[in-house]
């Protein structure tokens, strides 16, 4: 947010989320939905892969069925998503293999279990969606490139820590 925003804006923004809290924060991904559907909040923030799996579980589907996705700043910055990443070790004493492995995770077959297991959404162009992930539409990313991360660190963890 403060790439797009700035540092005032984007406290501003943490202000608003922290005072508009129905709780103070507890709980993973699975908790929150579970306090919507226990009504002790009208929203939550989580993980959209947790859903999916929420569906299939007998003990938390009722709790995902109770809340949909909505994915903010679609008309604007879009929404902001969590990277994986992978690097290999300058001195990595197997570097054949992790690099198999690297192009194992980032393969089709790899990201299509990805998409289909866990609900996750495929980086690879050209593998589908699952059929859960594809019903929630799809998401404009906020595009952020990684390299800002560093440069804005410290002033993001004193906007959190405030």
């Amino acid at each position: 947010m403060i790439a797009y925003y700035g540092e005032a804006e984007t406290k501003t923004w943490l202000e608003g989320l922290k005072s508009n809290l129905a709780r103070k924060p507890q709980g993973n991904d699975r908790a929150q939905v579970k306090a919507v559907k226990e009504g002790l909040c009208d929203l939550a923030i989580g993980n959209s892969y947790y859903l999916g799996k929420m569906v299939n579980d007998d003990k938390q589907k009722a709790w995902a069925e109770s809340v949909y996705i909505d994915f903010p700043g679609q008309k604007a910055h879009g929404t902001h998503v969590n990277v994986s990443g992978m690097a290999m070790a300058k001195y990595a004493p197997n570097k054949a293999n992790a690099q198999k492995l690297m192009e194992f995770l980032t393969g089709t077959t790899a990201q299509q279990m990805y998409a289909e297991v866990n609900y996750e959404y495929p980086v690879k162009p050209g593998v589908k969606r699952s059929d859960l992930v594809a019903s929630w539409g799809i998401s404009r990313r906020m595009m952020c490139h990684w390299t800002s991360w560093r440069s804005t660190t410290t002033r993001r963890l004193s906007c959190l820590m405030k």
